[in-house]
């Protein structure tokens, strides 16, 4: 009897917890949808690091060399599939500049960091109303829209909207 009232309450906790973890997986994966499918401006991936280095040539010649980066003269392209439709590529620059390079600046930064958006127009607005400086307006390319920003701590940040279709038209070097 004691046996059968423990086998009873076992299975009675197992089911509630299988229960409990359907719930939770089902919440998890409605918020996911939510943030995959939704209008919401907002990053979605490191689109480029860019940083300042005494000699490109060389630092690119060393990175090709020692850890087998395929680098052009930009540097280099890393090439990856987007987890929300894994047929569409994606791409992140890595790039170093000389020492006396003026395009970070307001920046006094060593780097700056690119990052892939979704809905620029709408994003830069919102930044506007949040009262985050806008350095300069969106330029359009082909291969996609961009807008310099300033963070918190002084560093400059370009947001790139990407065509990657075009982006990867133009990529000679990529590491994969």
């Amino acid at each position: 009897m004691i046996r059968h009232q423990i086998l009873f309450i076992l299975l009675l906790l197992i089911t509630i917890s299988c229960k409990e973890q359907n719930e939770t997986k089902k919440q998890t994966e409605t918020k996911k949808e939510k943030t995959m499918n939704n209008d919401e401006p907002r990053v979605t991936g490191v689109g480029g690091i860019f940083f300042k280095t005494e000699n490109p040539e060389k630092t690119k010649e060393w990175y090709q060399k020692n850890l087998g980066l395929n680098t052009d003269k930009w540097g280099t392209n890393f090439e990856w599939y987007q987890g929300s439709d894994a047929t569409k590529k994606g791409f992140t620059q890595w790039s170093p500049f000389t020492k006396e390079t003026t395009h970070f600046e307001p920046s006094t930064k060593e780097f700056m960091i690119n990052y892939r958006v979704v809905h620029l127009e709408k994003l830069l607005a919102k930044l506007k109303e949040n009262g985050v400086t806008i350095l300069d307006s969106i330029e359009e390319f082909e291969y996609g829209k961009f807008v310099h920003i300033m963070d918190n701590e002084g560093n400059k940040i370009e947001l790139w909207e990407p065509n990657d279709v075009e982006y990867e038209k133009l990529v000679e070097g990529r590491t994969k």
